[in-house]
């Protein structure tokens, strides 16, 4: 179910972030669902846990990397770059740092994209999860953006639920048409998205 969603994810929203012939490089790549789904030129993936190659697609570079230690990829190689729910595993130096190196790989034009749980509207479930060690809000991450030399390009505070098994409509149907209702977003919106893009030097 959850690559269902995903497929609807980033064919009615994510992929209008995408050009179809970038290169995306999709950080703590988890189970690749995001990236396995997203059309681009060249599709990369890192994450530290080595079952990450058993999850990519045949189209999909995947890389076992700690997310700050991209050493494989050049300086500006990549248009793209997305996270997705994985600030909240680590410290905040590692958030720092991971930003501050997803700066470094991606174009002076290019875009960075975090999907992230916002403590701000999901106080009370965001500890039920034991892997859960640093509180994250959309105000925090602007902060961490500007540190790391990007710049916020939006930021919309409430967009998904929280997880999929919150208020969200579980079939792709209804998740695309609440994609399409930015009223329902402010409603059950628990996850902030932000883009932000490489600060001129």
């Amino acid at each position: 179910m959850r690559g269902d969603l995903w497929t609807v994810l980033c064919r009615d929203y994510f992929q209008r972030w995408v050009p179809e012939t970038s290169t995306v490089l999709d950080i703590a790549a988890g189970h690749c669902e995001f990236i396995n789904n997203i059309v681009a030129g060249r599709k990369l993936a890192v994450d530290l846990n080595p079952d990450l190659i058993n999850h990519a697609a045949a189209d999909v570079e995947a890389t076992v990397s700690r997310s700050d230690a991209l050493h494989h990829l050049a300086d500006h190689s990549v248009d793209r770059v997305f996270i997705s729910n994985f600030f909240e595993h680590v410290p905040r130096e590692v958030i720092l740092s991971t930003l501050v190196e997803a700066r470094r790989v991606l174009r002076p034009d290019g875009k960075l994209l975090v999907l992230q749980p916002n403590v701000r509207y999901c106080a009370r479930d965001y500890w039920m999860f034991f892997d859960h060690i640093t509180p994250v809000d959309d105000r925090a991450l602007v902060e961490a953006f500007t540190a790391a030399g990007l710049d916020v390009e939006l930021n919309i505070p409430r967009f998904l639920p929280y997880t999929t098994k919150s208020r969200l409509p579980s079939g792709p149907r209804l998740v695309a048409i609440y994609l399409k209702v930015p009223l329902a977003w402010k409603v059950l919106g628990a996850q902030a998205f932000l883009v932000g893009r490489p600060q001129s030097l």
